[in-house]
């Protein structure tokens, strides 16, 4: 069993991811973000790092489904490969932080990649409004976050929305965050609720 949790910077995929590995007593694949030797370097130079912190990261997500597949065990997985692809690349290509040439040579390697792996068995999607995300992320105070800009959290989360409307390649339960505290443990047996309603045809 694999589930993985999807959504915009600041929509709350580490949390929830925590929370439902604690409840269930799977496993947590959690995104790779405090030795990513790219990160920092990217928020101070998007066009200059845009390209190798995307390889980066498809490369990290690349193993990690590997390894979740290959261990038979139940997971849960903070952020797809499906993201670093049609959001975050995309993206940077739309916004001149990455060149034609890089996109089409990164593009191609995803979809090589992307042709050897199983998607997951549910993606939970958390939906958040760009206040929520920016409260979220303030919340957290990572250094290298608080020069994130609103147009770029409110481009991305509009690409989220193209994404998920288009997706089709398992059974998909969007959640949205606005409306819900992940600290909460009401909120939580919530989404649980959801989930197993999902997975199992619980109502």
């Amino acid at each position: 069993m694999h589930i993985a949790i999807a959504g915009n910077i600041g929509s709350g995929k580490t949390t929830l991811t925590r929370k439902l590995s604690k409840h269930y007593g799977w496993k947590a694949h959690y995104e790779d973000v405090d030795h990513n030797p790219y990160l920092q370097s990217f928020y101070e130079d998007m066009q200059r790092w845009s390209f190798n912190l995307q390889v980066y990261f498809l490369n990290s997500r690349f193993r990690q489904v590997v390894d979740i597949r290959q261990s038979g065990k139940k997971v849960i997985q903070d952020r797809t490969i499906y993201e670093d692809a049609y959001i975050f690349a995309t993206n940077l290509h739309a916004m001149n932080l990455m060149s034609t040439r890089d996109f089409e040579n990164y593009i191609s390697l995803f979809e090589l990649m992307s042709s050897f792996i199983q998607p997951p068995d549910l993606l939970i999607y958390l939906r958040a409004s760009v206040s929520t995300l920016v409260e979220q992320i303030q919340k957290r105070g990572r250094d290298y976050e608080e020069s994130i800009r609103l147009d770029y959290l409110k481009l991305l989360n509009e690409r989220y929305e193209t994404w998920i409307k288009n997706y089709k390649l398992g059974k998909l339960l969007i959640i949205n965050v606005d409306t819900l505290d992940f600290t909460k443990p009401e909120d939580i047996s919530v989404v649980i609720e959801k989930v197993e309603a999902e997975l199992y045809g619980l109502f």
